[in-house]
């Protein structure tokens, strides 16, 4: 096993943090963002965890905790999620909270997964799911646990989930440093700091292996782009820092909102 990352997640529950005292207890925080379908329900201390774990230099990711029991509903959750996060950064991913899900059943759950997840990597972020252990084996198809960023909640001294995940939730009655009472501990198994700033994603510019400007005589090199599910063009040009009027033109696309899975971009 390679090397891990120790962490917490925090909300509201929590209360005033003293992160003064907390950086260098952990390695990251992932903090509620909010909750339901509209972007009021923020999570009252959302504001100031994020502003002291930039101040502290913490690195953070989030979450949002879902009602919804449709995948329209879902989605409706994730453009409340995007409209409160616009213009932050987070070097970890954001995460759908799906916990007490059993009743809208697999297929439902699925679906939702996906549909929160689809719209968040849209606008350019890393998604993830929150769920616990069992129904992450019994209430998830597995395309959809292996597609997303999974963060698997089983307390304990081991997780005995089957599948692949990069974030394990072992323990509610933590302590550390700078709060008062329990919180949640977490182990990381991925370096999303470092996956997420060189692809760009949450709110930072991509980066290159090499510092050195390109000379103004070198002709850029043109690269191919399958659509992958959840695409659009406006988040394709995005993430090539082209527009989308040069992909139109470049690729005879008739209508930038009829791309489809499988289709082959050419990128200059």
């Amino acid at each position: 096993m390679g090397k891990t990352f120790k962490g917490i997640d925090i909300s509201y529950c929590q209360g005033n943090i003293d992160f003064s005292k907390l950086k260098g207890k952990v390695d990251y925080v992932i903090m509620q963002i909010g909750y339901g379908k509209y972007a009021r329900q923020v999570d009252k201390f959302f504001k100031r965890n994020y502003a002291q774990c930039k101040k502290y230099g913490i690195p953070c990711g989030g979450y949002w905790f879902s009602y919804a029991t449709t995948d329209a509903e879902a989605k409706a959750e994730a453009a409340a999620c995007l409209s409160v996060i616009k213009g932050k950064t987070f070097e970890y991913p954001i995460y759908f909270d799906v916990e007490g899900k059993s009743l809208v059943g697999r297929a439902g759950i699925s679906a939702m997964c996906k549909a929160f997840c689809n719209a968040l990597e849209s606008a350019g972020y890393w998604a993830g799911i929150y769920i616990s252990r069992s129904p992450a084996q019994t209430m998830l198809d597995a395309d959809v646990a292996k597609r997303y960023a999974l963060w698997v909640a089983e307390y304990g001294s081991r997780c005995n989930y089957g599948g692949t995940y990069g974030m394990w939730q072992y323990s509610s009655t933590g302590r550390v440093s700078g709060i008062s009472g329990n919180v949640d501990m977490d182990i990381c198994y991925v370096d999303y700091p470092a996956k997420i700033k060189a692809a760009g994603l949450n709110g930072f510019k991509k980066t290159t292996g090499s510092t050195t400007k390109p000379s103004t005589s070198t002709t850029k090199k043109a690269v191919t782009y399958t659509v992958k599910r959840g695409d659009t063009l406006s988040g394709i040009a995005k993430r090539y820092k082209t527009t989308v009027a040069k992909l139109v033109k470049n690729n005879g696309i008739k209508n930038a909102n009829l791309i489809y899975v499988g289709q082959k971009i050419k990128i200059k």
